[in-house]
């Protein structure tokens, strides 16, 4: 390591009579009209290779410095984690998560469990059959990048643990299969049991959406030429539909107005729709949810996009590619502009008529409507 000593005035500010190993180089202030190494400091009779090395220590003191320390990182996080707690708190202390977080670390605790792991088979040259044996750790790693990869396209926190628990129960059957027959049999046996009792809860926050069934989304939709709809073709028991619902309340919350609606129809109870809109519902064609943007009754564009095999187009529903591709900054403001003009002409028509109180027109307000359950 070099060695540094600053001096000031050709000053050591260290101790005179201290001794210094040879390879000690004095730093000393600049003085004027000399230059000095950052601005700070100048250098006498250095080579290339010590000046290498002073710029090598000089960056490690300034990340040193800079670095927060570990216990500052973990208080933050410990901040965060409980400021959050009452938002994780009701979202995740649900019959559905909870039995899902159990059958994700099923295995594990299988494999960990004092007076049971004692009776299992292993692979392990040590005989411990409490522990991972070479190929258990090589599934483990496996499932680890698949989620981490199915995940980059993930837009919220549900998809994210969705497909953690997804996943993770079909690792765990390839190791309860692999450990023994039996505790395979059982395992599938409890996830189609829990497949066919437990739902995903569905989405129950605030929003601004107007919910269609088959004898009124033509109605709605045909009403009004002016006025342009957004709509959500879902479907309940769809994993991709349920973690979308909370992205498209929330742009309804930012975007709805007089003129630009959004709706919702359930396709999967109502099969008439699906084949009207040509939106399919099979799991293979990968077209729910779909959106599509609605003029007068006619249909404008749609995302997901369908080739000709009748398949979707890969396609990410965030906020973002769905606020660019259906330009819903430009449509929000045509709508306040059309907000604007009917109420100068009701205020026209209020002036002129003042005694029909009977014939004033008024502004059709959005309601908030709820799915039936």
């Amino acid at each position: 390591m070099l060695h540094v000593i600053i001096t000031s005035n050709s000053r050591e500010i260290s101790s005179p009579s201290r001794q210094y190993p040879p390879n000690l180089r004095r730093v000393v202030a600049p003085t004027k009209g000399e230059s000095g190494l950052c601005g700070a400091c100048a250098v006498r009779k250095q080579s290339p290779q010590e000046l290498l090395q002073l710029s090598l220590l000089f960056k490690l003191l300034v990340g040193r410095l800079s670095r927060p320390p570990g216990s500052m990182g973990l208080i933050t996080g410990l901040f965060t984690f409980f400021y959050h707690l009452p938002q994780i708190y009701k979202w995740l202390l649900k019959p559905y998560y909870i039995t899902s977080f159990l059958m994700t670390i099923a295995f594990l605790l299988v494999r960990k469990a004092p007076g049971l792991c004692e009776h299992l088979a292993t692979q392990r040259e040590d005989g411990n059959s409490c522990d991972f044996d070479w190929r258990e750790v090589e599934i483990l790693m496996f499932l680890s990048a698949i989620v981490m990869m199915k995940n980059r396209r993930a837009i919220t926190l549900e998809q994210h643990i969705g497909n953690l628990f997804m996943f993770s129960k079909v690792a765990n059957v390839i190791l309860f299969f692999r450990l023994d027959i039996r505790l395979g049999i059982l395992y599938v046996s409890l996830c189609v049991a829990f497949l066919m009792t437990c739902k995903p809860p569905l989405y129950m926050g605030p929003e601004y959406i107007k919910y269609f069934s088959d004898t009124t989304i033509d109605e709605e939709l045909q009403k009004d030429s002016r006025v342009t709809w957004i709509v959500e073709f879902y479907a309940n028991w769809s994993s991709e539909c349920q973690s979308f619902a909370p992205v498209f309340a929330d742009l309804s919350l930012k975007y709805n107005c007089a003129g630009l609606r959004f709706g919702k129809v359930d396709i999967g109870r109502y099969g008439e729709v699906s084949q009207k809109y040509k939106v399919s519902t099979s799991p293979l064609s990968k077209q729910l949810p779909s959106l599509v943007l609605f003029q007068g009754g006619r249909e404008l564009m749609r995302r997901p996009m369908v080739d000709s095999k009748g398949r979707a187009v890969s396609w990410t529903f965030n906020d973002e590619n769905i606020i660019r591709e259906f330009n819903l900054n430009e449509l929000f403001q045509k709508s306040k502009k059309l907000n604007k003009g009917r109420g100068l002409k009701e205020e026209e028509q209020n002036d002129s008529q003042p005694e029909e109180g009977g014939d004033e027109l008024s502004t059709e307000q959005p309601t908030e409507s709820k799915k039936d359950q």
